[in-house]
């Protein structure tokens, strides 16, 4: 239990740390719990959204979802995203791209990389209310649960002391890779529809080549990059649905 509250602590800015006081030894367990995360943040994004088109249209109200996540997560994700894109896309060597996402201040990458990922995301805004919410609540599950098989994966590029948590996580045991597992397919399962299953798959190719950057480049991951991996396999998850949706529209 104290390792699920840890997830909820430590990737919502919801004050779960109120319920009791979290050994620190919890937060190392974290990352399969991951998944059920998404089911809170992606559930608030959802019930935002629901409420918010009942009285206005459409494209405010996916607006105003976006946003509700982010003030749930405090911008955790896409903070990473951005130290990714300036460190990935500004870094020659290992130790150089390492320095610079360490740093605080955003580069010209990472403003570029948060437009172009919001600009994409922005055109979710064209399908219909329903099937948005499927693919938004679908979307953060699994792609959590895919994000986090990069502990599994790679190592840590950065000795234990230089993480900005003060913590390395540990790779998930059988039994936590089943709940992981689990808890991020059983949306899709429920809730998804059969002619977009195939966009589940989106993800892991985009984990794939993410891992392979990652492994080339640092050798291993860092908390930056499991934020990017899970946006950039989130949204990987929404384009391959609407590709999905308008090859069916298409062909009738």
């Amino acid at each position: 239990m104290n390792n699920i509250l840890a997830a909820f602590i430590l990737l919502t800015r919801l004050p779960f740390w109120r319920i009791k006081e979290v050994p620190t030894d919890s937060f190392k367990h974290i990352v399969p719990y991951w998944p059920l995360v998404g089911w809170l943040t992606g559930g608030i994004m959802v019930t935002t959204l629901w409420l918010t088109a009942q009285v206005l249209p459409l494209p405010t109200a996916w607006g105003i979802a976006i946003v509700s996540r982010l003030l749930v997560s405090g911008c955790l994700h896409e903070d990473g995203l951005a130290d990714f894109f300036d460190g990935f896309g500004g870094g020659k060597t290992r130790e150089h791209t390492l320095s610079i996402m360490k740093d605080s201040h955003i580069g010209s990458y990472g403003v570029i990389g948060l437009i172009c990922y919001f600009l994409l995301l922005w055109q979710l805004h064209h399908l219909p209310l329903h099937s948005l919410c499927i693919l938004v609540f679908c979307g953060d599950c699994w792609s959590k649960c895919c994000a986090s098989q990069i502990v599994n994966f790679l190592p840590y590029a950065r000795k234990e002391g230089e993480s900005k948590t003060g913590v390395l996580y540990n790779r998930m045991t059988i039994g936590e890779l089943f709940v992981c597992l689990i808890v991020g397919l059983l949306p899709l399962a429920v809730l998804l529809p059969a002619k977009i299953w195939v966009a589940a798959f989106f993800p892991i190719f985009t984990f794939a080549l993410l891992c392979l950057l990652m492994k080339r480049r640092l050798q291993g991951y860092t908390g930056d990059c499991c934020g990017a991996t899970f946006l950039l396999c989130e949204l990987s998850f929404y384009i391959g649905s609407l590709i999905l949706i308008n090859l069916t529209y298409i062909n009738g």
